[in-house]
């Protein structure tokens, strides 16, 4: 199985294989039908998608669950993945401090990404935030300067922020107009989707 033939073979090799990150053991497959018309790449699993073995389930997948549903865009019906396949951590007592992957370690992942959209073809690639836009492009690029429609080598795609920033700004005003920034991208990646049908 070196040479994997389907996605389910992909997955069943990386969940043997050992992390190249430091913290967690449990490689975190994407998830969403295969041929969706859309896949979104994020940088890798956090706490509770290490716990669950799902892709975006906790604080960040929430916000993009909210998201897609304001934008007319079914989860169900889309992928949802990440760079790094593997949650990256410290342990502070009690608590698993997420750990930003280095670029070594995300070119060390981007095969498996790169197989792994192989397999779900979509018609659109998003990549969320700096690490997903580092792994798809092969180098990295400024979010903000790029965000919005950009093609990934062969890959038609787009480029916006990793939900988890929207949980990090402070200012409440200013948490507002990103999130309904974020949404508007969030249209804009459906228009695309329908018009690559």
């Amino acid at each position: 199985m070196e040479n994997p033939q389907t996605l389910a073979e992909l997955n069943a090799l990386m969940a043997h294989m050992h992390p190249r990150v430091e913290g967690g053991e449990r490689a975190v497959p994407g998830e969403g039908p295969i041929g969706a018309q859309v896949a979104f790449v994020g940088e890798q699993p956090g706490d509770q998608e290490d716990i669950q073995g799902r892709p975006f389930v906790g604080p960040a997948g929430q916000v993009l669950d909210r998201a897609l549903q304001e934008a007319g865009i079914d989860r169900s019906k889309v992928y949802v993945t990440n760079a790094v396949k593997h949650f990256k951590f410290q342990q502070r007592g009690k608590r698993r401090i997420h750990q930003k992957p280095t670029a070594g370690e995300v070119k060390h992942y981007r095969w498996w990404l790169a197989r792994e959209l192989d397999f779900v073809a979509p018609h659109l690639v998003v990549a969320l935030g700096s690490t997903a836009v580092l792994a798809l492009s092969g180098k990295a690029l400024s979010v903000t300067r790029f965000r919005g429609a950009h093609d990934f080598e062969e890959r038609k795609g787009y480029i916006t922020v990793h939900p988890s920033y929207l949980l990090r700004i402070p200012d409440r005003e200013a948490k507002a107009a990103a999130y309904r920034d974020f949404v508007g991208d969030m249209r804009a990646i459906r228009k695309m989707s329908l018009q690559t049908v």
